[in-house]
This record gives structure tokens, sequence and C-alpha cells, in this order.
């Protein structure tokens, strides 16, 4: 009778969690962004802040880039103040599945992958993927094939570099880092041979670090979509931004941006 009762005991405290845990899921699902976002005058957009020139601080150690800049003018349609959560590139889709951001616009390729954890709303560009290294390690790994253990080789962490690295030179020895400042140095110190990274940045390496002996492939590797991430099952959130990109890209506005980040490089003299 006792074991009746515990086993009665258990399978009620099994119901109740689960009914619990079904509601915080409904709840999520039925959670409206945009709403939360007019309510509060808050529009929290998260970036890595360490993506040139999608985004990246000034000496002053203020962020700025096309992300930031595309992030304002969301924010200024929405009438609310724009906050900005700088995160690890790796912790951008976790922060915008915890709430601690309403979306993500930080240079993030659109893949099919990603599209099972958010939802995406663009391209408003286009990427691709190229190697940086110094000109006598690519040299010498030109000569002696890139796919082998002995060639090192860097990328982002959680980013489509690692994901390139791993399908297309599977045999080489792949580290992951942080930010890209940490992969130039590596580079520079003979700790890595070869940083794959967006072509942008790559050539922006280049020019930040002149007389260093920095060369980077003329050519893509591949070509991926850019594209602004939201939280799931937020069709006012994302039918909202889907027609202000719609309109910045139809106003020439993207276009604008493009040539200021991508075209224009006197924004690299506020570089620290």
């Amino acid at each position: 009778m006792i074991n009746m009762f515990k086993k009665l005991g258990t399978a009620i405290v099994l119901m109740v969690t689960m009914i619990i845990v079904s509601g915080n899921v409904q709840a999520a699902a039925k959670k409206d962004v945009l709403a939360e976002i007019i309510n509060s005058g808050i529009l929290k957009v998260a970036m890595s802040g360490d993506q040139p020139p999608y985004n990246m601080k000034d000496r002053k150690k203020s962020l700025m880039g096309f992300d930031v800049d595309l992030a304002r003018a969301f924010a200024s349609a929405m009438h609310v103040e724009l906050e900005i959560v700088e995160v690890p590139f790796g912790d951008l889709l976790p922060t915008l599945n915890s709430g601690k951001a309403d979306m993500i616009i930080s240079g993030m390729a659109i893949t099919a992958n990603r599209s099972q954890q958010a939802t995406f709303v663009g391209p408003y560009n286009v990427s691709g993927k190229s190697m940086l290294s110094t000109r006598e390690v690519m040299e010498r790994v030109t000569k002696d094939g890139f796919d082998n253990a002995n060639t090192r080789i860097i990328a982002l962490e959680n980013s489509t570099s690692q994901i390139f690295v791993k399908e297309n030179i599977p045999q080489a020895t792949l580290s992951t880092i942080s930010n890209y400042e940490d992969g130039v140095e590596m580079l520079l110190k003979g700790k890595a041979d070869i940083l794959v990274a967006d072509m942008a940045i790559c050539k922006l390496s280049v020019l930040r670090n002149p007389g260093n002996g920095l060369v980077t492939s003329k050519q893509p590797l591949s070509i991926e979509p850019i594209g602004i991430a939201l939280p799931t099952n937020n069709p006012k959130l994302e039918n909202f931004v889907r027609n202000y990109l719609n309109t910045y890209e139809n106003m020439g506005m993207i276009d604008a941006l493009q040539k200021k980040w991508f075209e224009n490089s006197s924004w690299i003299v506020a570089l620290p």
C-alpha cells in the first residue's frame, strides 16, 4: 500500500512538471517580442563588436559599422532607443533564444542549421570566405598543400568559417578563436598558418597591418547570404523587420551603407 502511494505521488509530480513545462513552452511561443520592444521603449540588438566592417569599436570604445547603422535605423523606425548587446559571436544565438536580445544583426550568414534556431530575414548583404596569412607561409602552404595535418588553420568559434574548414580542408589542424584580433596576432607570431574568415575581414586585416607581409585570397572561396536573426514564432516582428528592410533596399539605404563601409576605407583611421 505504501509503495502504491509512493508511485502515485511520483506520477502526480511528473504530471504537474509536464504541465508546467508545457505551459512555459506555449508561453514562450506566444511571446510578442515586438510588443515588448514598444512597451519597454528599447530595442536590444546583439552583435559581436569584432567583425569589421560589419561591427567594431573605435578608439573611444564606441561601436560602429554597417550593422550598427542598420540597427539604429530599425530602432528609429520603431521610435525606441537602441541598446546593443555585445557578446562573442559564438554566444549570439543563445543570447537571442534566452530573451536577452530581440534580434541579431552581426554579419551572420544564413544557414540551414541556424535557421532551426532562429528566423532569418534578408539577406541584407552577401559575403564569402577567404584566407589570410603571411606571404611566406601562404607560398609554403600553397606549395605543400592545404589539406594536411601540418597546416594550422584558425577560424572564429561557431562560425561558418569553422564549418567551411571542416568540410573543405578536413585533414588540416583546426583551432578556434573568440575574436579576429587574436587570430591576426597568432599569424604574425607564427602560432598559426592561415586564418579563414569573411573576405572583408581578411582585406581589412591586410590594410590595418601594413609592412607585416599579410596577404589574402583575391577571389572568395564561397558565397554566403547575411541576414537578421529573430526569435522564432514572432510573425509581427518578422513582418515589421522584413517590410522595413525591403524599404531600406528600395530607397537605396542598403547600397549607401555598402559603399560607406565596404568600398570607402576612410573609417579605418577611427580604429584603435
